[in-house]
């Protein structure tokens, strides 16, 4: 397609001759017969150049030529003012205006075009790289809709994963129902009104909040190790039994890890995860399995496990015993203050315990 070259001048002969010039080597000539038409001319008709008299009645070209400039459709249009008045002068007045070159009359027809291939060369540069920085544009919204595509379904894919393991860990054990969704509620609403809390706010972010969600039904999951005839016992575990029982720590860590070691490393969704299901069972005060562990050595996100753990256990009914009340599992856990919990934690769970209500409401096994 050829260039398109807009002239604009009141004076019908300089029109013509200009034209014609250009016409004759090749180039799409529109024309104008005063700055006002010129300057609708200029969004009418798209030119890739314009020649710009200075000189004219309606609409000077500085004035034209400050009008393009402001419209940012137009900003970067090659413009080149044709003036007969005091060259140096106008050439100063016209840069003020944003014109990109002079001629004067009267006209030299070799300056004349290559003055006009050497600004089409540059705005056909310019062009391009603007072609190409859109182009690049809308790949990388392309890429950034792929990414997020690919790394939504890589996270569906952990979580129905999650979920299948947790489940598995729980056909072991038929008495737990819901208890791995209730759990995960819990600790997310644990974390929730711990957010804000200065000892804790630079970890219970809201993305490591979701973390903690989606790796809690894991916290059991080393209980597929556990022989049935001591998972299943409906009476009280012996000393033996009990140290077997409590190896499900160790399996459920050693799972995790070995996760772990397949990617090469981990991420905050394997680390909480493997301290879940490791640290559940710790104890504030150091009585708890398997390490021992004291107050703040016990990760965060397995003292928040330890909460929800514990009360969704006493509300729930198990072969070996009746459910409690949401009141009497408070009043049991409240002895455990500082001791078996977190103080701060379990005062967490104090201040939340409609919403605790709620999800044990929303999520209960079928024969409660």
């Amino acid at each position: 397609m050829n260039a398109r070259v807009l002239v604009v001048d009141d004076t019908p002969m300089n029109v013509k001759m200009l034209a014609d010039i250009l016409t004759f080597k090749g180039y799409d000539v529109v024309t104008a017969g005063g700055g006002k038409e010129g300057l609708a001319k200029v969004e009418s008709e798209a030119p890739d150049i314009v020649l710009l008299d200075v000189m004219m009645p309606d609409m000077d070209g500085y004035a034209v030529c400050r009008a393009i400039r402001a419209n940012p459709a137009t900003a970067i249009l090659p413009v080149v003012m044709v003036t007969a008045l005091d060259p140096a002068q106008e050439r100063v007045k016209g840069l003020d205006a944003g014109a990109d070159d002079f001629l004067s009359k009267p006209i030299n027809q070799p300056e004349l075009l290559a003055r006009v291939r050497s600004l089409l060369r540059i705005k056909e540069f310019h062009d391009t790289v603007q072609t190409q920085a859109r182009e690049l544009a809308e790949w990388n919204v392309k890429l950034e809709q792929l990414v997020t595509q690919r790394t939504a379904e890589v996270a569906d894919m952990r979580d129905a994963i999650t979920l299948a393991m947790a489940s598995l860990a729980e056909t072991r054990d038929n008495e737990t129902g819901n208890h791995i969704r209730r759990t995960q509620h819990y600790v997310k609403t644990l974390a929730t009104l711990l957010r804000h809390d200065p000892r804790f706010s630079s970890e219970l972010t809201e993305d490591n909040i979701e973390l903690l969600f989606k790796s809690a039904p894991l916290h059991d999951i080393g209980k597929v190790g556990i022989p049935d005839s001591i998972l299943l016992k409906p009476g009280k575990l012996d000393a033996a039994e009990f140290e077997t029982m409590k190896l499900h720590t160790v399996y459920g860590r050693d799972v995790i890890l070995s996760v772990e070691k397949q990617i090469s490393g981990s991420n905050a969704y394997l680390r909480y995860a493997r301290e879940i299901a490791y640290s559940h069972q710790e104890k504030f005060d150091g009585s708890g399995y398997p390490e021992g562990l004291i107050g703040d050595a016990i990760p965060l996100s397995a003292r928040l496990m330890a909460v929800a753990d514990v009360y969704d256990a006493l509300i729930s009914r198990r072969v070996y015993k009746a459910a409690f009340s949401h009141e009497a599992a408070v009043e049991i856990m409240l002895e455990g203050r500082g001791k078996h919990f977190d103080s701060v934690v379990l005062d967490a769970m104090l201040s939340g315990q409609e919403q605790f209500k709620a999800i044990a409401a929303k999520f209960c096994d079928t024969h409660a």
